[in-house]
């Protein structure tokens, strides 16, 4: 059993849990909690650490079959955890890759465009929309927050090793590409008047949705095929970014239905 911080292995857990580039540079993320082992497959595990308690609990568990673990005492846990109540089992795992080319090589894809979101939260809950609403892929400009943070993967609720993403590097160009592919491309827009649930979403298509502060940048408003508007009341200027691609997500996926 590990019992000192000091440990090298719990030292490279909480930098890989801290630091993005600690994360690039170990192609490996750290995942927490039962739920987050009961998504993923064990293949991506490279290291797996859990309380006494834990183990005691859910020994013979299917979702820890075939996973190495070391066991932990619960005062190293609790540094090695970001939860303020930790459920006793954390891992390093591989970052799962995927290519654009293949993304958009899919059959009447609908596809969520991000670009430069930067709350965690938000971006954790886009990803679990995404699925939810049977999106093929994601696509994020380089602004947008790491996917891997672990504030990010906690949000996705499993959902980051099922929904296919990539960061780009010019996500005006993206759209351009993909527009040339056949891709409908509709950005979120407040100062447009078309409403969003009067535009056709069957087919290939794709929602573009802007930074939580800013919105969209004028780059990648002129890029897309067309912008849309939600329409609101009372004296609210926006809508929470993870809102918004959920309202016109559901549109899209209620029109190809």
């Amino acid at each position: 059993m590990i019992t000192s911080i000091s440990n090298i292995k719990v030292k490279n857990l909480i930098q890989l849990k801290n630091k993005s580039k600690s994360r690039r540079d170990a192609d490996a993320f750290v995942i927490e909690g039962v739920r987050m082992f009961s998504e993923i497959d064990s293949s991506y595990v490279v290291e797996a650490y859990m309380t006494q308690a834990f183990y005691e609990k859910y020994r013979g568990a299917a979702f820890l079959s075939g996973i190495k673990y070391e066991l932990v005492s619960e005062q190293v846990f609790s540094k090695m955890s970001d939860t303020v109540s930790p459920q006793g089992i954390i891992a390093i795992v591989k970052m799962p890759h995927h290519k654009l080319t293949d993304l958009l090589d899919c059959n009447d894809g609908l596809y969520l465009v991000l670009e430069d979101i930067q709350d965690p939260g938000n971006l954790g809950t886009l990803i679990r929309t995404a699925e939810a609403a049977g999106v093929a892929g994601v696509i994020m400009s380089k602004g947008t927050v790491d996917i891997f943070n672990p504030k990010v993967t906690r949000s996705t609720m499993g959902a980051i090793m099922r929904v296919p993403f990539v960061y780009v590097p010019d996500v005006t160009e993206t759209i351009r590409d993909m527009k040339k592919e056949g891709i409908k491309v509709y950005a979120a827009a407040l100062d447009d008047n078309v409403d969003y649930t009067s535009v056709d979403y069957k087919g290939k298509a794709a929602i573009v949705i802007g930074n939580e502060g800013n919105g969209l940048s004028r780059l990648a408003i002129q890029s897309s095929t067309g912008t849309v508007k939600i329409p609101m009341s009372g004296q609210i200027e926006s809508l929470n970014a993870a809102v918004s691609a959920a309202i016109i997500l559901y549109e899209a996926r209620r029109q190809r239905e």
